[in-house]
């Protein structure tokens, strides 16, 4: 049996559920209808609370068919949903198009997979292990 998760439904939308056996993700659903301009941001509302277990965060990730199709994608690219919050999930939306899109209520506008979390224990110290890549970043493995 998978992770038990309590959903509220606070507006007439989906509920999420996996499309197909073995997705990590569910679908999430507007629950208002809008209008993203050009390069324009807006919170668009889900109209589901959920309660998510501790040790765990539920990600709001957005559709690649929107972003791929309309330039559609969320403005934090991946949300996090903690166990302690219980507002309703809204995802911060953005238009990289150059023509308006229109979101309708009922539309598929992200997903949201659950992730098991650890809490860190910081140790500060004067010197870190050293690896192979130490401080190499960005490109340091070439794109051959």
């Amino acid at each position: 049996m998978g992770l038990k998760v309590k959903i509220k439904k606070i507006a007439d939308v989906k509920t999420p559920f996996y499309a197909h056996k073995g997705d990590s993700g569910m679908d999430l659903y507007a629950a208002e209808e809008c209008t993203l301009n050009p390069m324009e941001r807006k919170l668009v509302a889900t109209g589901i609370r959920i309660s998510v277990p501790y040790g765990y965060e539920a990600q709001i990730r957005p559709k690649s068919g929107l972003a791929i199709e309309h330039g559609i994608s969320h403005a934090n690219c991946v949300g996090t949903i903690d166990s302690s919050y219980r507002g309703e999930i809204k995802i911060p939306m953005i238009n990289l198009s150059g023509k308006p899109y229109r979101i309708e209520k009922g539309r598929k506008i992200g997903q949201i997979v659950f992730a098991k979390v650890e809490e860190a224990v910081l140790e500060e110290v004067q010197e870190l292990d050293e690896t192979t890549r130490n401080e190499k970043g960005f490109g340091s493995t070439g794109l051959d």
